[in-house]
């Protein structure tokens, strides 16, 4: 059975930083593109962040670029997410996702579009101005 565990939300000021992390158990951890989508009162899921099975290839969203790094350590079975700069239109409910895409090169650019496999649970980011 495939579980996705993230951790590390919480309350934050505003300029703050916090680290998101995400354990996965259940499957082939170092085969799986892995994913942060993030989800806030009233509306839709919104695409994070991405990172290729070998951490070689990395996607943002528009609204996180240059303040968010997504990581991952294969040994361990987990994928990091590295917040800085927080600001209040980052509140939102954090999920980490997986799929099963060993893609390469280009290949890896699809990874904020497809459709993820397996999903956490979510943890709780609140940031306060």
């Amino acid at each position: 059975q495939v579980q996705l565990a993230e951790s590390g939300g919480g309350l934050v000021q505003a300029g703050g930083s916090l680290r998101l992390s995400c354990a996965a158990s259940g499957l082939t951890f170092s085969s799986y593109a892995m994913a942060w989508f993030r989800q806030a009162p009233g509306k839709e899921r919104a695409f994070v962040a991405a990172i290729s099975w070998d951490g070689v290839h990395t996607y943002y969203g528009d609204s996180v670029k240059g303040r968010f790094t997504m990581s991952r350590d294969n040994a361990k079975n987990t994928v990091y997410l590295q917040m800085n700069s927080l600001k209040p239109e980052d509140t939102a409910v954090y999920y980490c996702a997986a799929d099963g895409n060993y893609c390469s090169g280009y290949g890896c650019s699809v990874l904020p579009y497809v459709r993820y496999d397996y999903w956490g649970q979510g943890t709780q980011v609140t940031v306060s101005s």
